[in-house]
This record gives C-alpha cells, sequence and structure tokens, in this order.
C-alpha cells in the first residue's frame, strides 16, 4: 500500500469511527471531594443493590486505602465481595477470573476502586457477567447485546479518566498486546473523586498520571474530532493540570491538589471519550505493551515530542490553550504562543521528574514499534500524519 493509499484508507477508517465514538453519552453522576466516596457508597445502596463485587489489586488492599469504602458499603446496607487480582495492564484471563468471581459471589453490581488498570478491568467484568461470555468475545465496539450491569468507580490515581469514558483497554495473555473494548455501558452509573483515597500516593505516580490527564486534556483539543463540548473539558482540565500538579507531586497531603488534579482526568476523560486521542498515544502503547512502561510515563515522554512535530499543524489550538492557561496574550502570534505552550510541557516534565528517556528501548525493536505506532497512530484524529520517519526519529531521542 503506498503512503497516499495509507492516508486515504486511514481517513476513511477515521470517518467511520467518528461516526460512532462523537455521538453523545452518558456521563456518570459525580461525588467530588473529601468523603465523595462514602457519598458514592450510600448511593449505591439507595439504589437497591444488595451485594457488589468490588475490583482492585492487592497492595491497595494490603495498605488498608480499601477498608474505609468497605465500611461505607456496609453500613449503607450493601454486601462486599472484594476480587482482588488485578495487575497493571490487565490481560484477559485476569478479567475472565473475575467475570468468574462475579457468579460464583453471587454478585448484583461492580465497583472498581483503584488505578486505570482496575477500572478497565471492572468494566469489562460487568459487561462480561451481564452478557454470560468471556472478554475475547467483548473486545471491539458494541459487541455484547446487553448493557453491563450496575457498574461503579472509585479512581485512586488522577490521570486517566477512565472512570468518564466508554473504553477499556484490556492485554492479550500470551503477547500482551492491547485491545479494546467500547461500549456506552462501560460508562459507570456514579462515581467518586475523593482526594482522600489519593493522599499516599507516591510523588513519581503523582506526576505521571498527571501528565497522563494533560496528553487527553491536548490531544483531545487539537484532535480532528474536538467539539464544543470536548473543547470546554480540555481546556479546563489542561489550566488544572499547569496550575496544581507540580504541588500535589511536592505535598502528596495537600488535598486541594489533589481534588483538582481528579477533576482535571476526569475533564480529560470526558473529553476523549468523544474527541479521542493522538500519536502520544499511539506511541505509548506500544511502549506498554513491549515493555512494561507505565502508560502516564509514556505519555509523559513523548508527549513534548509529538507537540514539536505538530507545532505547525497545531498552532492556533495550541495557541488556544496557551492563552487559557495564562501564557501569553491572544494579541500574540499563534506560533509565538504554541512555542509557550510546549516549552512550559517540557518544564513541567523536568519540574516533576519526569524522566527523558528509557533505557528499557532496545534498538532492534525500534522498526517493529515504528510500524505498530504508525498503525495505530493512523486510527485517531491527529491533526496530521506523521512520518515512519518522524516516529523513528521520536524513539531515538527517547531511548536512554
Amino acid at each position: 500500500m503506498t503512503a497516499m493509499h495509507r492516508k486515504v484508507w486511514f481517513r476513511l477508517r477515521q470517518s467511520l469511527m467518528g461516526s460512532f465514538i462523537t455521538k453523545p453519552q452518558p456521563k456518570p453522576l459525580v461525588f467530588v471531594g473529601p468523603g465523595s466516596t462514602a457519598q458514592l457508597s450510600q448511593a449505591i445502596g439507595r439504589f437497591g443493590l444488595r451485594r457488589i463485587m468490588v475490583v482492585t489489586d492487592k497492595p491497595l488492599r494490603e495498605l488498608g486505602v480499601l477498608d474505609p469504602t468497605l465500611k461505607a458499603l456496609q453500613d449503607a446496607g450493601v454486601e462486599t465481595a472484594v476480587y482482588d487480582g488485578v495487575l497493571p495492564d490487565p490481560t484477559e484471563q485476569v478479567v475472565d477470573n473475575g467475570i468468574d468471581f462475579y457468579h460464583r459471589e453471587r454478585c448484583d453490581s461492580v465497583l472498581a476502586f483503584g488505578r486505570g488498570s482496575s477500572i478497565d478491568a471492572a468494566k469489562v467484568i460487568a459487561l462480561g457477567a451481564a452478557n454470560g461470555c468471556k472478554t475475547a468475545a467483548c473486545l471491539g465496539a458494541k459487541k455484547c447485546k446487553l448493557p453491563a450491569v450496575p457498574f461503579f468507580a472509585v479512581p485512586t490515581t488522577a490521570g486517566t479518566g477512565s472512570e468518564a469514558t466508554f473504553i477499556a483497554v484490556i492485554s492479550n495473555n500470551e503477547t500482551h498486546e492491547k485491545g479494546g473494548v467500547i461500549d456506552p455501558s462501560l460508562i459507570p452509573k456514579a462515581a467518586a473523586l475523593d482526594p482522600e483515597v489519593m493522599r499516599g500516593l507516591p510523588a513519581h505516580i503523582t506526576a505521571a498520571t498527571g501528565m497522563d490527564a494533560l496528553t487527553h486534556a491536548i490531544e483531545s483539543y487539537i484532535g480532528r474530532w474536538e467539539t464544543d463540548e470536548t473543547n470546554y473539558y480540555g481546556l479546563a482540565a489542561c489550566r488544572l493540570v499547569f496550575d496544581n500538579l507540580a504541588a500535589a507531586c511536592r505535598d502528596g497531603s495537600n488535598l486541594e491538589a489533589r481534588e483538582a488534579m481528579a477533576l482535571a482526568s476526569h475533564y480529560g476523560g470526558l473529553a476523549i471519550t468523544n474527541a479521542l486521542v493522538g500519536y502520544v498515544h499511539a506511541i505509548s502503547h506500544n511502549l506498554g505493551a513491549k515493555y512494561g512502561i507505565p502508560h502516564g510515563l509514556g505519555n509523559a515522554m513523548v508527549l513534548p515530542h509529538i507537540l514539536e512535530l505538530l507545532r505547525e499543524d497545531a498552532a492556533d489550538k495550541l495557541a488556544d490553550i496557551a492563552v487559557y492557561c495564562g501564557m501569553g496574550e491572544r494579541s500574540e502570534p499563534a506560533p509565538a504562543l504554541a512555542r509557550k505552550l510546549i516549552d512550559k510541557v517540557w518544564e513541567l516534565n523536568r519540574e516533576i521528574g519526569i524522566p527523558p528517556g528509557s533505557d528499557a528501548i532496545r534498538e532492534e525493536d525500534i522498526e517493529a514499534l515504528v510500524a505498530a505506532a504508525i498503525t495505530e497512530g493512523g486510527s485517531y484524529p491527529s491533526p496530521r500524519f506523521i512520518t515512519e520517519a518522524e516516529c523513528r526519529t521520536l524513539l531515538h531521542a527517547i531511548k536512554a
């Protein structure tokens, strides 16, 4: 396939995907602030649910972070069955085990408590449980006939915004290649953005997940599927990150900064639900699949490089973000404002300790990574296609 034919094919695929993705989607009822997890628990009880499956990971359970939520659910008259088998980048087997657990424990609903991995796993557990199927049958867009069982979420990091999206990313058991489950019923009925559960998050995780939120906000805004609504959320998320991420990294007990970052993450999730993402994610996904590089960290390393590549094509939109975030005045030329924004992203990465690259990336893998990233990125509504040569140069730049 020639480069021209490939572009035509990708634009056609983008149009087809856009006709589904950009339709208005449901939004969760959201409780915000310290103690909001208890409010969510009370709401679950009022919804008439009696036995909820709590999906989380072992470290959170062992640290006791989950205990207040279990107590709040109990006080609301809701029994709990805790599945703590989630691992980073959850595989189909992890999710299938969860579906079996749901049925064995005779649950009537699902609550995700944890990072993006726990939320993604819980989404597919809720969908598979409703349809009596395993993960493989859910992969793709709207593959299941029935909506997910009642599903709720408490994110414990501020980055993925997964509690606002209808997409879950699950890895293949053997290859660890990432696949997507897309269904509007994956959006939870309600969620809690509680800074209390994020208080003890280490600075390096706060930094990486915060840059994930910023990536969502920027890629949604500069992409070709943006709407007035996604722009509203994207700009708000950008300003919240620039104003609060460094403070949250410096002092994890700063609940005001934590809450602001939780909102930034949520707004970013709302934005990408319709506007989707771009080449930052295309490259980061493949770095994660190949080397296990955490998604937020991958996004953080790649984001400024992609913005440099798209500086001219997305100058006006990058300028919008710069002005909204107080980096310049509307009277300044768009290229100059775009430059200020990109410089600020580089500066923020340095301030919060994001490494410029990773020594996990191997020279012999570069060509395969380029091919996979270009293929995935071509389906996203980026301002323009990047070339294989540009992608190759970028990967060499972040190869420590």
